[in-house]
């Protein structure tokens, strides 16, 4: 888990689901949406108490979504991130980025048991090419002090 091969496959996917997407247009979950799409990714919201985000329909659940989806972005809080992951698996979805802040114990090791390419405890934007502004920065400082995923 968190390797630069977990990573690239994750973001190899052009349509990611993303679990716990906010109706807050200033909220962070939506300023990542928004950056992903300007990147050329296809985000499905998923957020069980939305109809639509952003003009967009929003599903409730990750079964829900009429297309095929090889991957989901977490972005719920801690306790919930463990039932995406059983869902993100009854779904067929075979990847799994738990958004920095929305990993937990339970939701690594469901992960774990069911063989899904995951990553955990990262944010996104340190990743997702090209990587701009702040998230280049911290990307640098993960690189100098070793602790960027090899």
């Amino acid at each position: 888990m968190n390797t630069q091969a977990d990573i690239k496959d994750f973001l190899s996917q052009k349509t990611i689901a993303m679990a716990g997407l906010s109706r807050d247009e200033k909220a962070f979950s939506a300023n990542i949406k928004k950056e992903l799409v300007a990147k050329g990714y296809r985000i499905i919201p998923v957020n069980p108490n939305a109809e639509s985000i952003g003009g967009e329909k929003c599903y409730p659940d990750l079964a829900a979504i009429p297309d095929k989806v090889g991957a989901v972005l977490v972005v719920t809080p801690s306790a919930q991130s463990e039932k995406i992951v059983r869902d993100a698996v009854a779904a067929g979805i075979t990847r799994v980025w738990l958004q920095q802040g929305a990993q937990s114990d339970a939701a690594v090791v469901a992960c774990k048991e069911n063989k899904l390419t995951a990553v955990s405890g990262r944010c996104i934007m340190m990743f997702a090419e090209p990587v701009s502004s702040i998230h280049g920065v911290h990307r640098w400082f993960a690189k100098v002090f070793g602790t960027l995923p090899k």
